[in-house]
């Protein structure tokens, strides 16, 4: 008897250092949740069972929108003393992302608020109600129309009062929340290359150039850095800003893929990381077939545009629904393989109702391979200070 007692002890050692010898993984799971073709945030129910939901599937960072269509998903006071409206009407009596926050920190999921619509003021509304507002803050194309690109109507990201907004917004939820970051994205900041022509714009560029106006040609290279500088400047001041108050909270940007990023929407965005103005990037290589998608992701070769450990700085944006689509099983477990092959250590999806999609099919495609084991984070979130 004392023998087979031995031996059991002697086995149940072993098998505890077999688990502490277990190397803990480090990546970033992340899934964008959405006010559109989504009901998650509807109510506080189905936020719990949202985020119940994904711990089980071992994500452990989720970014929420916060600002769309020119509305808040909290309630603003910026946007109640600015424009007369606190929330989104569909979220009257409630605080989404308050609820969020406090689903996601009890599952130890990190939460970082996205202002999705950035400078955009309206989609196929003619610039909305912010512009209809402020209509001195409209963007401009060569021929002097409000700036629209893909249907989204834009507010001018030069003019300094509309830079003020957008901080305003940023600080109110970094102060106001206990957000482990913030995110801009392939809207913020940017600005379609067709613009920059408001009066405000050309004043300012031809203060900087002799008198110069800017080149009716919106591709010529001298005006097309200097507008993406001015952008430049912008996420920079993000940054600080962000850091001045809680030094631990995140500034991310989740940007198109560049040098197209650049040449349509003015956001280089290597230059805000040489700038010291990000955490880390969630580049969008949203493409429909695996072919596209690692040749897209190829292009973004971080020893070429200059970054330092680009496994703790660079996360792609893969894309899982939009529309009718889905990405299919197969092209998902490709996806996944060839970001771990070239050294990416996890990714974000857009977005959340992919994984419910047939019965969960999805999300347990990951649970059932890269997502078995739970992971940490490469960085450590600003709620687990408590």
């Amino acid at each position: 008897m004392k023998k087979i007692v031995l031996i059991a002890m002697m086995f149940m050692m072993g098998f505890q250092m077999c688990r502490t010898e277990e190397p803990e993984l480090t990546e970033l799971r992340g899934v964008w949740i959405t006010n559109v073709d989504s009901e998650i945030l509807d109510s506080y129910e189905n936020i719990k069972e949202g985020v119940e939901f994904l711990a089980e599937h071992h994500f452990n960072i989720i970014y929420p929108v916060v600002w769309n269509d020119a509305k808040t998903l909290y309630p603003s006071k910026v946007m109640e003393e600015t424009f007369g409206w606190k929330i989104d009407p569909r979220f009257e009596g409630r605080d989404p992302l308050a609820e969020i926050i406090q689903e996601a920190h009890k599952h130890n999921i990190a939460v970082v608020p996205w202002f999705e619509y950035g400078f955009s003021s309206s989609y196929k509304k003619d610039g909305g109600k912010i512009l209809a507002a402020k209509p001195e803050w409209k963007a401009k194309d060569v021929k002097g129309n409000l700036l629209t690109k893909n249907h989204f109507e834009w507010m001018n990201g030069y003019h300094p009062e509309v830079q003020q907004l957008l901080v305003d917004l940023i600080m109110e939820v970094v102060n106001n929340y206990d957000v482990d970051g913030v995110q801009g994205d392939d809207r913020l900041p940017a600005q379609p290359s067709s613009g920059g022509y408001s009066d405000y714009t050309k004043k300012l560029y031809a203060s900087e150039h002799g008198g110069l106006e800017p080149p009716l040609d919106f591709k010529d290279d001298t005006w097309l850095q200097w507008r993406a500088d001015q952008l430049t400047k912008f996420a920079g001041r993000v940054y600080k800003e962000v850091k001045a108050v809680k030094p631990e909270v995140w500034v991310t940007w989740s940007p198109s893929v560049y040098p197209w990023s650049k040449e349509e929407y003015l956001q280089d965005w290597p230059a805000w990381y040489k700038a010291g103005a990000a955490d880390f990037f969630h580049p969008q290589v949203y493409r429909h077939d695996f072919d596209a998608y690692q040749k897209t992701l190829n292009e973004i070769n971080p020893e070429v545009l200059g970054f330092q450990h680009p496994e703790k700085v660079i996360f792609p944006g893969v894309l899982m629904k939009v529309g009718d689509y889905y990405i299919e099983s197969d092209h998902l477990k490709k996806v996944l393989d060839y970001n771990r092959e070239q050294g990416f250590k996890g990714e974000v999806f857009f977005f959340y109702e992919g994984l419910r999609h047939n019965h969960d099919e999805l999300a347990k495609v990951l649970v059932d391979s890269y997502y078995k084991q739970p992971a940490k984070l490469p960085f450590k979130p600003q709620f687990f200070k408590k």
